[in-house]
This record gives C-alpha cells, sequence and structure tokens, in this order.
C-alpha cells in the first residue's frame, strides 16, 4: 500500500513538474501528461502493467464529469451571453455535422462499414473542454469578438452530445431497433436538463438557507452537488454529462456564498482531474502498436482538422456574421483530447465488437491534435489578428479579479464642505491614501502640499483595495438604457435592506454615490451585499 502512494505521489510531481516547464518547451502540458503515462507504461521505462479498460473507464467517468462541472461553473453567463447562441448551436449542429462527415470518410476512404465510421466520427466529433480550457488560460488568448467564450461554451457544451451520438453508434453495432434509439435521445435530454437545473435550484436554496456552512463545508458540499447531478440521471438513462455541465453554469451565476473561493478550489481539482485522465490514457497506450494505426489515425485527423472541423464552422458561423478570419482561429481550436479517449474507452469496455483498434486509432488521433493544434492555436490567432493584446481572457471566467493594489476615488467637494478652502496638508486623508489630482473647471491640476482646495473642486484620491472576508460579496451591474435604475436618483430606488450601493464607475471615474446621485446609461454600479 505504501509503495502504491508514493508511486502516486511521484506520478503527480512529476505530471507538475511538466506542467512547470511546458510553457519554456512551447507544448501543452496536457500533452506531457499523456508522455510520461506512456513513460511509465508497459513499453516505457517503468513497464507498469496495465491494461483495465473498465477500471480506467470508471475513474475517466468522475474525472471528467468535474472537468464538466468546472467548465460550466467558471463560465461568466454575462460575458458569454452575447455568443451563447452561435456556441450552443456550434456544440449541437456542429459535433453532429463533423461526426457525420468523419463518418463518411471513414466509410468512402478507409473503407470501414457505416456503423464503424459513425462511431469513429462520434466518438472524435467533440472538441475537449480540458485542452481548450488549459491553452486559453495558460497563454492568456482572449480571442476578439467573444470567441473565447463562444469556445468556452461550445468545449463544454459538446461532451454530452458526443456522448449521446456514442451511444446511438453502439446501439447501431448492436442492431438495437429505431424504437429504442428514440427513447434513448429522449431520455438523454430530457432527464440531462431538469435534473441538473433541478440540482442546481437545490444547491442555490441550501446556500440560502444554511448561511452558517463553515470555511471549507461548502467545498464537500458542491462536490455532493456534483456527484448527484451525474448519478441521477445515468439511473434513469439520462445523460450525466449535460446535467453536471448545467448544474455548473446556473449555480455559478448564481448568488452563493464564497462562490470565488468555490472556483479556485474546483480549479484545482480540474487540474488534478486531467492529470488522472491524461496519464490514465498514456499508461494504457501501447506505443508499439501505433505504427498499425498510424496511417489511419493520421489521414483521419488531418480531414478532421482540415476539411470536417472547418466545414461545420464555415456552415454556422459564417452565415450568422462571423468573420472569416474568426471562422478559423474557431475551426483551429477544436481540439481532441480526454472527452474522445474516454468515449472510446467506453465503448471497449461496454464490449462493442469493432474490427480495428479503436483506442489507439483516436488516442493517436487526439495526441496530434493536442500537440499540433494546441501548440499552433496561439500562432495562428495572432497571425490572423484576432487577439486582443491588452485584454484577459480571465475576464470570461467566474474567478477573475482585478490584481491591482490601488483604486482610484472621486471625493466631490461641495460648498460648505469641511475640506473647502483648507490645503493638502491640512486635511485628513484616509489612511494609506494619495492625493493624484484636483479636477477644477475643466483643468486638472497636480497638487502639493499647499495646495488650496476650492468648492465645487473634485478631489482624485488613489486608495488600498478593500479585501474583505469570504461573507462578504460585491457585483457589478452594468445598467443599459432599458435598465429600471437608468435616469434615477439613488434615493428614489426600492433597494433590499441587505443592498448598498457602493460605487459607481462611469468612464473613467469612481463615484462614491449619495441620495442625490443619478445613475445614468453605461454606468457600472458596485453592488455590496
Amino acid at each position: 500500500m505504501e509503495l502504491l502512494l508514493l508511486l502516486c505521489a511521484g506520478i503527480i510531481l512529476s505530471c507538475m513538474v511538466a506542467n512547470r516547464f511546458s510553457n519554456k518547451l512551447g507544448m501543452p502540458a496536457l500533452l506531457l501528461f499523456m508522455a510520461l503515462g506512456m513513460l511509465f507504461g508497459s513499453d516505457g521505462l517503468f513497464r507498469i502493467s496495465f491494461d483495465n479498460y473498465t477500471v480506467t473507464e470508471r475513474i475517466c467517468a468522475v474525472a471528467l464529469t468535474f472537468i464538466m462541472f468546472y467548465g460550466g461553473f467558471c463560465t461568466k453567463w454575462e460575458m458569454a451571453k452575447p455568443v451563447a447562441g452561435k456556441a450552443l448551436v456550434l456544440s449541437s449542429a456542429g459535433t453532429v455535422l463533423t461526426a457525420l462527415l468523419t463518418g463518411a470518410f471513414c466509410h468512402f476512404v478507409l473503407r470501414m462499414n457505416w456503423a464503424e465510421g459513425f462511431l469513429v466520427g462520434a466518438v472524435i466529433s467533440s472538441t475537449d473542454a480540458a485542452s481548450v480550457f488549459s491553452i486559453l488560460r495558460s497563454k492568456n488568448l482572449d480571442l476578439k469578438n467573444g470567441t473565447s467564450s463562444m469556445l468556452e461554451i461550445e468545449s463544454g457544451s459538446n461532451d454530452p452530445v458526443a456522448y449521446m451520438l456514442t451511444m446511438l453508434a453502439m446501439m447501431f453495432l448492436k442492431g438495437q431497433e429505431l424504437s429504442a434509439v428514440g427513447v434513448m435521445m429522449f431520455c438523454q435530454i430530457v432527464f440531462g436538463i431538469l435534473i441538473g437545473i433541478a440540482v442546481a435550484v437545490l444547491g442555490i436554496f441550501a446556500f440560502q438557507k444554511f448561511s452558517s456552512f463553515t470555511d471549507g463545508v461548502e467545498n464537500i458540499f458542491v462536490i455532493a452537488l456534483v456527484l448527484l447531478a451525474y448519478t441521477l440521471p445515468t439511473l434513469v438513462n439520462g445523460n450525466g454529462y449535460l446535467s453536471v455541465y448545467l448544474m455548473g453554469i446556473v449555480l455559478g451565476n448564481s448568488r452563493i456564498r464564497n462562490k470565488i473561493v468555490l472556483v479556485h478550489f474546483f480549479d484545482g481539482i480540474n487540474g488534478l482531474a486531467q492529470i488522472v485522465i491524461f496519464f490514465l490514457l498514456g499508461l494504457l497506450a501501447f506505443p508499439r502498436r501505433i505504427p498499425d494505426i498510424f496511417l489511419p489515425a493520421l489521414f483521419i485527423a488531418l480531414f478532421l482538422t482540415f476539411a470536417a472541423r472547418p466545414a461545420a464552422v464555415f456552415a454556422l458561423l459564417f452565415p450568422t456574421g462571423c468573420s472569416i478570419r474568426q471562422c478559423l482561429v474557431v475551426s483551429m481550436a477544436g481540439l481532441r483530447g480526454a472527452a474522445s479517449i474516454v468515449f472510446a474507452i467506453m465503448v471497449i469496455a461496454d464490449g462493442v465488437a469493432v474490427q480495428y483498434d479503436l483506442f489507439h486509432t483516436v488516442f493517436l488521433i487526439s495526441f496530434l491534435s493536442v500537440a499540433c493544434q494546441g501548440s499552433l492555436l496561439p500562432w495562428v490567432a495572432r497571425k490572423l489578428d484576432m487577439v486582443e493584446p491588452e485584454s484577459d481572457v480571465r475576464k470570461t471566467f467566474n474567478d477573475y479579479q482585478e490584481e491591482a493594489s490601488l483604486t482610484l476615488m472621486r471625493l466631490f467637494i461641495p460648498k460648505g464642505h469641511n475640506w473647502e478652502n483648507r490645503t493638502i496638508e491640512e486635511v485628513s486623508l484616509p489612511t494609506d491614501s494619495l492625493a493624484l489630482m484636483i479636477k477644477r473647471e475643466g483643468e486638472t491640476l497636480i497638487p502639493r502640499g499647499d495646495t488650496r482646495i476650492l468648492a465645487n473642486d473634485s478631489v482624485i484620491l488613489s486608495v488600498p483595495v478593500y479585501r474583505g472576508d469570504n461573507n462578504e460579496e460585491l457585483e457589478e451591474i452594468q445598467l443599459d438604457k432599458h435598465h429600471g435604475w437608468c435616469n434615477h436618483c439613488i434615493e428614489e430606488l426600492d433597494l433590499p435592506e441587505n443592498i448598498l450601493i457602493a460605487m459607481i464607475k462611469r468612464g473613467d471615474e469612481n463615484i462614491i454615490p449619495r441620495g442625490k446621485t443619478m445613475l445614468k446609461e453605461n454606468d457600472v454600479v458596485v453592488l455590496y451585499h
């Protein structure tokens, strides 16, 4: 037992070292996890004999469940909403179209029968959330026109579609009747959606009802919700992955305590899940079998990358107004990874008879995709001028926080204010604050100690950012012209007792609100609750 634990610790530490040096080597860390798995495997240096597809499928299914939840939970819906429709069309119709085109290629070019060709297309039809998230965050790729959010939603939501297509292909290979197929599709979609939303509502209710959660208990509670959202649908033939993803989106975009802490916790769980999946997949692979399937896998990978994926993307996105450059970047971002290999293992563990080495074929396709597309995606995005150079991709995630240690505050000096007609050195500035400038009748003055403050001046102060405890939350709301608060004074608003307007961001100004302060279109209102 001790030797097994020591081995696990050594493997995890090796993966962490690989992750540390992945940027220096210019390749995704996930690729190194797979390579380490092969290094430890039967054909590697350590000769660990492991070929249990059933155990691997169960472990990877649980790990993939947490990756799916994380994909939904950390997605900031406010940022994703403008492109959500396009992303969902791509994750549903695009996944089906990719599967059909790849299946047709396998049938007509590689001479597979229709059912087996469709199985290959179904298994590799989805983009991999773990791979896409990892590359976007590690390379800080905030893509223009909401493309980053589009890829996050698509990669997080198309695994359930690929799972259903894989189940459908397995039923065809088993010779089941079309009526059973219809029932399966109905149960997968309906139960997956309903149970996922129900579990999310249950979680939100619990967070609101039991506000006395001690530190750390929220993490355990959400883990239980994830397991509940996955297992309940599977018991009634529903789609557990769809349920978990929806639960993550609803829960992650609701007002719950310690959300930032939860996102950071599950970011760590997501990283561990990626290590487990990619290392196990590498461990399960036998490199000596790769030459036998190298050419078919290479042809499928090339067709998928340069024909099937671009055809689906251009057919669905270009008519909606997406530019050619955006479609090209989305096409390049169609990475295959853990989900595809897990679905292939699921087919083998279920005992479905196929005439070719499905696991190693899909393994090599995913390996090539992560190695080539994953490494080239940042370069392609920059060549196509699709990267926002001054922006941070973390803004599209729920855990984003500004890193600045200071913020600016505007203090308006009306007539009768106790600072009126006093110098900077005579007034009592807040602790650790500094008077940066004075706005006076359209002019900007740089103050000194002897600068006198006059009525109607606006004193711009730099003040330390307040770091509250975990029970305090700040929320930003941007007002459009249709918002009920627009063109109203704060004192006219009917705010709940536990809500306070802490600050108003208007252009480059931070305004400390008063009762008479008028809220205007495009204001960002910071609420404290």
